[in-house]
């Protein structure tokens, strides 16, 4: 998630249904921010919100519930590394987007954690895709989007 629109939800601005977030107490088991990539550790305040990773609404432009730490946090900079929130499931599930935002048909896996990034690759070699994201695939929770080699945001 882009900075600007993190820090907007943290300073409390309008969620995707025009709510303000809901402020909970990380248990420090399965809450990834969506702004540093990294598990909110247990005792950490965090925000629950209603997020849409698309630029505008549409029939593929999903929205669900997200967290984000509650206090500023860095965002995950480094491509070289792949982020702690493709490391706490063992599969994940990935999926191709063309530039208008559409799920390219034929793109989704559930993959291995160890695949996510070689399996998201081999879906941007393709003609129409332009981006992938990297979901939970347990509960099809938005945490990631992949544009090239090693740059998740």
């Amino acid at each position: 998630m882009p900075t600007p629109q993190a820090r907007a939800y943290q300073r409390g601005g309008a969620d995707a249904y025009g709510r303000t977030a809901e402020h909970q107490t990380s248990d420090g088991d399965g809450a990834p921010c969506r702004h540093c990539l990294k598990n909110i550790p247990k005792g950490a305040g965090m925000l629950v919100l209603a997020h849409c990773p698309f630029p505008e609404k549409q029939p593929y432009a999903e929205t669900g519930p997200i967290f984000l730490c509650a206090d500023e946090c860095k965002a995950h900079a480094d491509p070289a590394t792949s982020p702690d929130v493709l490391s706490t499931s063992p599969t994940y599930l990935i999926k191709g987007y063309s530039e208008d935002h559409r799920i390219v048909y034929g793109t989704g896996a559930i993959v291995e954690k160890s695949s996510v990034a070689s399996e998201a690759q081999s879906i941007l070699a393709q003609d129409r895709v332009a981006y992938v994201h990297a979901r939970s695939a347990k509960n099809n929770c938005y945490l990631l989007r992949i544009e090239g080699v090693g740059s998740p945001s």
